[in-house]
C-alpha cells in the first residue's frame, strides 16, 4: 500500500510586492487587487517546502501518493499547478464564494478537516510552518486537534520509518529529533532547504492534469462559524517629527541639560 501524503498549500499575494503597490478596501476589509495589477498570487513559500518534504520522502524509497489540498475563494490554476510541476500526483481545490474575506483560522481548519475526511485514508499531512499573508501559524495545529492526531511543528527534516514519522524539529539553539505514530501532522520550515525547480518533463505532465474542485456543499458544510471578527484592516501611516534642542548661546552643556529634561518629559529616560 502506498503512503498517502496530503500537502497543504495556500495561494497568497506575492510577499515580494512593495508596500506602495497595495490598496486596502476598508469596507470589505481585504486587499483590493483590482486597481493594482502588479500584485500577483503565488504559492506560499513555506508550503513549497512542505511539497518538497513530501517528495523527499518518496525519493527515500517509499511508495508515496502526494495530494495537494488548498482552500480559498478563487485560485489561479497556473500558479497553483507549480506544486504539480514539482512532482505531486494530484491537486484538490476547495473553492467557494463563502470563503471570501475569511481570515479566521478556525474556519480554515473546519474546511480543510472536512475536505480531508472526504479524501479518505491518509498517513501524513505536511504543511508550511505559516502563511506569508496573515502569519498566524495556527491552521496545522488546529487541524491536528480536530482530527485527533499528533503534530510536530517547525521541522527541518521529515522521514517515515516503521509506521512513524521522524523529524528534526528546529529549536533556538539547534534541533531535536521527535517522532510520532502515523497518521500525523508535520509543519515544515525553510531550514528544510530550497524547494526544487520544476523540470520540463514534470511541467508537461502537470499541464495534462486537471485539479479537482469542490465546493463547501461537496464536503458537507452548510454554514461556516467564524470565531473572530475583523474590525478594521489598514496600512499603518508613518509619521515623523524632528525637534532641535539648542543651548543658550550655543552652549553644549546647556543643550545637553535641556535634552535630558526633554527626554525625561517624554518618559524615554
Amino acid at each position: 500500500m502506498p503512503l498517502n501524503i496530503i500537502a497543504l498549500a495556500k495561494q497568497v499575494l506575492d510577499p515580494e510586492t512593495p508596500v506602495s503597490a497595495y490598496r486596502i478596501d476598508r469596507q470589505k476589509k481585504r486587499v483590493d487587487t483590482d486597481p493594482v495589477k502588479k500584485i500577483a498570487p503565488v504559492i506560499n513559500g513555506f508550503d513549497e517546502n512542505a511539497v518538497e518534504a513530501a517528495l523527499r520522502i518518496r525519493e527515500a524509497g517509499n511508495e508515496v501518493k502526494i495530494t495537494v489540498l488548498s482552500a480559498g475563494p478563487g485560485f489561479v490554476t497556473d500558479v497553483m499547478k507549480k506544486a504539480l510541476s514539482m512532482g505531486s500526483d494530484e491537486m484538490i481545490f476547495v473553492q467557494d464564494p463563502g470563503l471570501d474575506s475569511i481570515s479566521d483560522s478556525t474556519v480554515t481548519v473546519q474546511v480543510l478537516a472536512a475536505a480531508i475526511k472526504k479524501i479518505g485514508a491518509f498517513d501524513l499531512i505536511i504543511a508550511g510552518r505559516q502563511a506569508s499573508d496573515w502569519d498566524n501559524a495556527q491552521v496545522p495545529l488546529g487541524l491536528a486537534e480536530v482530527l485527533g492526531i499528533p503534530c510536530i511543528p517547525v521541522t527541518r527534516k521529515v522521514e517515515v520509518k516503521d509506521g512513524q514519522v521522524v523529524c528534526e524539529r528546529v529549536i533556538p539553539n539547534g534541533y531535536e529529533v521527535v517522532s510520532a505514530p502515523l497518521p500525523a501532522v508535520v509543519t515544515v520550515s525553510n531550514e528544510l532547504g530550497q524547494p526544487r525547480y520544476p523540470t520540463m518533463r514534470n511541467i508537461m505532465a502537470a499541464a495534462r492534469k486537471k485539479p479537482e474542485t469542490w465546493t463547501l456543499s461537496d464536503i458537507g458544510i452548510a454554514d461556516l462559524s467564524p470565531k473572530l471578527a475583523m474590525l478594521d484592516l489598514f496600512i499603518p501611516e508613518k509619521q515623523s517629527r524632528c525637534e532641535i534642542i539648542q543651548g543658550e548661546d550655543n552652549n553644549l552643556a546647556d543643550a545637553a541639560h535641556k535634552l535630558a529634561l526633554r527626554l525625561r518629559e517624554a518618559k524615554l529616560i
